[in-house]
């Protein structure tokens, strides 16, 4: 059996080939390049990229590719064929093939649509945005959490990348439990901070004892109230619970907002769910009320 230091090596290789592929999803780095940045072997690095990853390198970037693209159609309304170019499609009706696939909808229909999700306790089907009082939303208690954390600067789309290479640190160290949960934190608004300068972490709980190292840090989350929306859809429309919370039902709810960022929770796998499946708890961090 290889030996825990082997093992957290080796994840270490592997994240470095997956930062590669997250650097630019349109022009995908060779197999050379990416065995290279892992200090392996092109004849192992397929294999080895697989096991510890759960994944194919093209699966990666397909799953990555995608992503992005749902962003670019759901919150700037881009023209199909100008998604493709930018995502690194050669042509769109090869994006549209594969956008259909995993989406269950042609990239058009997506946008014009306004995406395929919809709040958990919306009883319209299809979601219907002119009443956003069908939204459910529940105030409870959330636990101290101590989290490992990858920092990350940059589209909030594109985080999916910092996770996959958090797993790659987690997953030699035996932190990948059924117990575990993955949680990331927005520290910044996107209607009004460019892109660019997003920050963000990427997170997920651990027990105590876990250091953190490789540029993964460790956060101490304190208990808190928090008002929970569950979604159910594309992480890509995410924006509009928040827009919702934000400006309807935060004003009326007789809540104030605690000095935390907003975080969200995800509830299940999006590696092995189509993308309609996924679910996200959005949080919004509330202040303990004041007694009369």
């Amino acid at each position: 059996m290889p030996k825990q230091s082997t093992r957290i090596d080796y994840g270490r290789r592997i994240a470095r080939a997956m930062a590669l592929i997250a650097a630019d999803p349109a022009r995908p780095p060779s197999l050379e390049a990416m065995a290279e940045a892992a200090a392996f072997s092109p004849f192992h690095f397929h294999r080895l990229y697989r096991e510890l990853t759960g994944e194919t390198p093209a699966e990666t970037l397909a799953r990555e590719r995608l992503s992005r693209a749902a962003a670019m159609l759901v919150r700037e309304g881009l023209p199909v064929a100008v998604v493709a170019k930018r995502c690194g499609y050669g042509s769109a009706a090869a994006f549209t093939r594969a956008f259909r696939g995993a989406y269950g909808v042609p990239p058009a229909a997506y946008r014009d649509g306004g995406g395929i999700g919809t709040p958990i306790g919306n009883p319209l089907s299809p979601p219907n945005r002119e009443h956003p009082g069908m939204f459910e939303v529940t105030i409870r208690e959330e636990p101290a959490l101590r989290l490992a954390a990858l920092a990350h600067r940059g589209p909030y789309a594109a985080i999916g990348t910092v996770y996959d290479r958090l797993m790659a640190w987690a997953a030699p160290r035996g932190l990948i439990t059924p117990e575990a949960r993955f949680i990331a934190l927005y520290l910044n608004d996107p209607a009004t901070v460019p892109e660019k300068d997003l920050l963000s972490e990427a997170g997920m709980t651990v027990p105590a004892g876990v250091e953190g190292s490789d540029g993964v840090r460790i956060l101490d989350l304190p208990a808190t109230r928090v008002a929970t929306l569950v979604f159910k859809g594309p992480y890509a429309e995410l924006e509009g619970a928040y827009t919702w919370l934000y400006r309807e039902w935060l004003p009326a709810s007789g809540e104030e907002p605690a000095d935390q960022p907003p975080r969200e929770d995800y509830l299940n796998d999006p590696r092995s769910l189509p993308p309609s499946e996924w679910l996200t708890a959005v949080m919004i961090p509330l202040k303990e009320p004041v007694a009369a």
